[in-house]
């Protein structure tokens, strides 16, 4: 959850499936996904931790908390984006993914920015 104004951050996604990566035949299937984070309030924040909540096709759930991002807590100035690119593992052709990231302003307020459920597909399994 974001509270507008003050604190306000906004997440987009792109996702790739990769087929050099994946062995359908041993049900797995790996995705990469960009996140952009852009701090769209007008105080600066600081990506503390993340938590995400991966689901499969069969409904199998896994959350993964962890500190930062790629190894980085960025600090992003009221206008700035931070981008980066990570991975998953699936059992399924589909997927799909949401979590948040847990933030502090400048000021001190602790805020989570949600990151907005996204599909996670193979080409031409979802039309």
């Amino acid at each position: 959850m974001t509270s507008a104004g003050k604190h306000h951050i906004e997440v987009s996604v792109q996702t790739t499936y990769l087929p050099g990566q994946s062995q359908p035949e041993q049900n797995r299937y790996v995705f990469a996904y960009t996140i952009t984070i852009t701090n769209t309030g007008n105080t600066p924040a600081k990506l503390l931790t993340r938590h995400w909540v991966i689901t499969d096709a069969n409904s199998q759930t896994r959350e993964v908390r962890g500190e930062g991002v790629v190894g980085e807590q960025p600090l992003l100035p009221p206008g700035a984006s931070f981008e980066y690119t990570s991975g998953t593992v699936l059992e399924t052709p589909v997927g799909t993914m949401h979590g948040s990231y847990q933030m502090v302003a400048d000021d001190g307020t602790r805020f989570d920015a949600e990151i907005p459920s996204f599909t996670l597909s193979i080409p031409r399994t979802l039309h």
